[in-house]
């Protein structure tokens, strides 16, 4: 779950606090560029994309998610979600440095391709992996992890954690971490039984 429907959760959760800072800093980074000053329609335009962006990856994951889970197998598949989990959290984490706020927009669209493919991935990998008297309670994890991110990423908007000007580069690419987790932890897990027997025709691998 700590890098399936968490990291969804942690995404819907933590543009929230950051809202302000973000608008200031496309407003800056455009009269640096430009030497004017941008319209208010135009801040909220490009504050548009930064919110909207992350359901067209969201989208465009979750339509690769089934490719996916076949062809590399569930596993494999929810390790390859974690790419673009971190390319989205070292694009947002470095787009002040760079005075880019596109970067921003890059990596929301990079963190919702990761929150697409890990959700679906996770409720299919949990499910067929979780024994038969267990498997409605394993399937529930889904939606647990997305209330747990959805907390974290409250928690961590906080003013007293990183809900601060100085700090908001970090709170965008907090999602890194269950990222990094879930490459630690995941290749210590078993395959998917069923991906074993349909897909691979293992038997002896399933069994």
């Amino acid at each position: 779950g700590i890098g399936g429907g968490f990291q969804y959760g942690l995404q819907v959760s933590i543009i929230n606090s950051p809202a302000e800072y973000i608008k200031s800093f496309i407003r800056e980074t455009w009269l640096k560029r430009y030497g004017s000053s941008p319209s208010e329609e135009m801040i909220t335009l490009m504050w548009s994309f930064v919110v909207s962006i992350y359901s067209i990856g969201g989208l465009l994951g979750s339509l690769s998610a089934g490719y996916l889970s076949v062809r590399f197998g569930r596993k494999k598949a929810m390790l390859f979600t974690n790419i673009p989990a971190l390319l989205s959290a070292t694009l947002m984490g470095l787009s002040r440095l760079c005075g880019s706020f596109e970067m921003i927009i890059a990596g929301r669209l990079f963190s919702g391709v990761c929150g697409g493919l890990a959700l679906n991935i996770h409720l299919m990998y949990a499910g067929e992996c979780a024994p038969r008297k267990l498997r409605g309670l394993i399937a529930i994890t889904a939606s647990t992890a997305i209330a747990v991110g959805k907390f974290v990423g409250f928690a961590l908007g906080l003013r007293e954690v990183l809900g601060v000007e100085a700090l908001w580069p970090f709170l965008m690419a907090a999602n890194a971490f269950p990222a990094l987790i879930q490459l630690l932890t995941l290749p210590f897990f078993p395959d998917s039984p069923r991906y074993l027997l349909i897909d691979k025709k293992d038997k002896e691998g399933c069994m």
